[in-house]
């Protein structure tokens, strides 16, 4: 988690890593390096490279933006045309040093490194039937636990022990690994995330989001299939597919809020389905409003679409600072606003007077929003109505988003939506049926895991099947 005295904590739901791979380029880490940059998004805690040039395997990695961890004399010690690449955001280890990824081991005659998305919902079982068999870790991640059980297997090959690892791991993931000679991909048999192929110039590369493609000029194939594990070396791609087919549970939330609005994820374009939320919202909730506008960033694209299909003026009535880092100097005790202002100012002269309704992606813990309508409030706005492009989130998420329990979930401690409404602030507030939710991403409520609005688990993991029945309840 983020350190305690950052002024500006986050309290809207963070995703947990992002991933990049490429086999068969010359520069292959400086590739990499601009594909995390690119999916700088999905983590900001860690950032790191292992690299290999078919002989010797290189890593580097540290705390903080990619941006900071790498410099030209790093990448220059990551020589090779194989590399992979992760940004980190915990949801499972603490945030150090030692559980920065790539995670890399030297084995036998053989280098593996790790770099992973998701949530191991098994993973502490594992662990321990891992360390009683002797099995020493070196972090507190749950990824780790990978590498273990495919030690366990490798005297059956790779691609043997890839499947019998897998098979054992219950969650939501998406992978990529290094050898001296091979990149390996692999997603998790529900597909909760995004994870897609590409090619550059005749070398192979694999993200977690296609914006990652765009910035390195790498054209998209398609995706990773859900449970399919993917093995790129010398005699080009092998695709194996060792798990039975099960249903389907994209995170929606990564259409929702995660993802980049330019990548094209589950066979869907992120900004134009976020347009299609903010069209079914406006057919839901029409309140008697002046101007439509977003709390930037995470609003923009349903606002846009609200305002399309409403007629209703689009104004960006709150301005963004781009250039607002992770800590502050503390303010001191008459400046108690400055959390807010620091990051959004309103534009007095454009909204003072007038009704205006906020388009906002989701409401998790409602503390934001409240700050943020109470600093509207004090520049004299007439009405304030809020629109919310999703259902209420209720249930917590087990499988990579970081609001792990029911009671840090606004509303599933209100009864309704006017009792959230009177927390927060406004005259109104409408959330996005189900239903507009599924019409939106033009696919079938099937295809999605929509545990969070539903409380309809997919997988419940084993060592949580009772504090989840609890809070369920």
């Amino acid at each position: 988690m983020y350190p305690s005295n950052n002024l500006i904590e986050s309290v809207y739901p963070r995703e947990e890593c992002g991933v990049f791979a490429i086999y068969g380029h010359e520069d292959a880490s400086r590739v990499t390096f601009f594909g995390l940059f690119a999916l700088q998004h999905r983590g900001q805690e860690s950032a790191g490279i292992v690299s290999s040039d078919g002989c010797q395997v290189y890593e580097h990695k540290g705390m903080g933006l990619a941006s900071g961890v790498f410099r030209e004399p790093n990448l220059q010690k990551l020589p090779g045309q194989l590399a992979i690449g992760h940004v980190r955001y915990s949801t499972t280890g603490s945030s150090n040093i030692s559980n920065a990824q790539p995670f890399l081991v030297h084995f036998g005659e053989e280098y593996y490194a790790l770099a992973h998305n998701g949530n191991i919902l098994n993973a502490q079982k594992l662990r321990q039937e891992l360390e009683d068999s002797g099995s020493i870790f070196q972090s507190t991640m749950d990824s780790e636990v990978i590498i273990h059980l495919m030690a366990h297997h490798l005297k059956k090959g790779l691609e043997e022990s890839l499947t019998a690892s897998l098979a054992r791991v219950e969650g939501a993931y998406c992978l990529v690994m290094i050898t001296r000679d091979k990149i390996i991909a692999a997603r998790d048999p529900r597909g909760f995330r995004p994870l897609a192929v590409g090619k550059l110039n005749g070398s192979w590369v694999v993200a977690s989001e296609t914006c990652a493609f765009d910035l390195v000029g790498a054209e998209y194939v398609r995706d990773v299939e859900p449970g399919e594990i993917i093995i790129i070396d010398a005699k080009g791609l092998k695709s194996l597919k060792p798990f039975p087919k099960i249903k389907t549970c994209h995170c929606i939330f990564e259409l929702i809020y995660f993802a980049r609005p330019d990548s094209q994820i589950f066979g869907q374009n992120v900004y134009l389905c976020r347009k299609r939320l903010g069209h079914e919202l406006a057919r839901e909730y029409r309140p008697d409003v002046e101007i439509v506008m977003p709390f930037p960033d995470s609003g923009n694209y349903a606002a846009l679409g609200y305002a399309e299909e409403s007629g209703i003026t689009f104004e960006m009535g709150m301005i963004r600072n781009h250039y607002v880092g992770r800590t502050f100097i503390q303010p001191t005790q008459p400046m108690r606003d400055f959390g807010v202002r620091v990051k959004l100012n309103p534009v007095k002269p454009l909204l003072e007077n007038k009704k205006v309704l906020i388009v906002e992606d989701s409401i998790i813990r409602g503390t934001t929003s409240r700050n943020r309508v109470q600093s509207l409030r004090k520049i004299g706005i007439r009405e304030i109505h809020m629109a919310v492009s999703c259902p209420p989130t209720v249930y917590p998420c087990p499988y990579g988003i970081d609001f792990s329990s029911k009671g840090e979930l606004i509303a599933s401690v209100k009864e309704n939506e006017k009792a959230i409404a009177e927390f927060i602030g406004l005259d109104s507030l409408h959330y996005l049926t189900l239903d507009g939710m599924i019409r939106a991403t033009g696919l079938g409520r099937d295809n999605f895991c929509l545990a969070c609005y539903t409380g309809k688990y997919p997988i419940v993991p084993p060592e949580k099947i009772d504090k989840f029945c609890m809070e369920l309840k």
